[in-house]
């Protein structure tokens, strides 16, 4: 009788875990749909005004493309959680589903007078998208960073953006420009990568998961991207 006693115990207890791990996954990727989808609602934005928006031949060139929306002034240390954003990498002619990133430095947040700051980051080669396969990237190293020009068309292949492996922007109390990001450091928020898709941030760049095959809300950054994709 007791060793029937115990293991019945043992049992329910086993199953309570599994619905606590359970739950706490299923939080897990409602707050990772929840990141894909403000991240498509400020490209959306920003995108939505031609004159100021990133231009297309841009767009057309990269190979992932970053947003971290509604960011204030953070910093990211050993403990700190710095902002949130997605990542999605271009396959083929489609963008791979959302990867989740924290960042966070000196110059990555909401400046004086603002509440918070919406960051886009292109990536315009392969080596720039390795780049996030670290644990912690830091920009201003060896990789060249350019302010993105804006408006309808890139105003001609200046020798920064040709160079540049990434391009940043950011748009505060409505205004969008070019911005210095020196010294922000960007690491995997693999909590969420793991809970969405059993994969780290490193497994889901080398090999995007499919960003176009479903209406979910996960997949609602990837499909903004996806109506600019076009060469103007």
């Amino acid at each position: 009788m007791i060793v029937a006693a115990l293991v019945a115990t043992a049992i329910v207890t086993m199953d309570a875990l599994h619905a606590r791990a359970f739950d706490s996954r299923d939080k897990l990727r409602q707050d990772a749909a929840s990141q894909s989808a403000k991240a498509a609602k400020a490209f959306d934005g920003i995108m939505q005004v031609p004159d100021q928006a990133i231009p297309r031949e841009l767009l057309a060139r990269a190979k992932a493309i970053a947003v971290f929306p509604q960011v204030v002034k953070v910093a990211l240390t050993v403990g700190g959680e710095g902002g949130r954003g997605v990542v999605s990498r271009r396959n083929s002619d489609t963008w791979g589903g959302p990867v989740f990133f924290r960042g966070g430095g000196a110059s990555f947040g909401a400046q004086a007078g603002a509440s918070s700051i919406d960051f886009v980051l292109l990536f315009m080669n392969d080596e720039s998208v390795d780049s996030l396969m670290k644990d912690r990237f830091a920009f201003g190293g060896e990789v060249g960073v350019a302010t993105g020009p804006i408006g309808r068309t890139t105003g001609a292949g200046t020798d920064a953006l040709m160079n540049a492996a990434i391009v940043a922007y950011s748009r505060s109390r409505g205004v969008f420009a070019g911005v210095n990001v020196k010294g922000v450091v960007l690491k995997p928020e693999d909590s969420l990568n793991l809970a969405v898709y059993d994969k780290t941030a490193e497994e889901l760049l080398k090999t995007p998961p499919d960003g176009a095959t479903t209406e979910s809300e996960l997949n609602a950054f990837p499909r903004a991207l996806g109506r600019y994709l076009e060469k103007p």
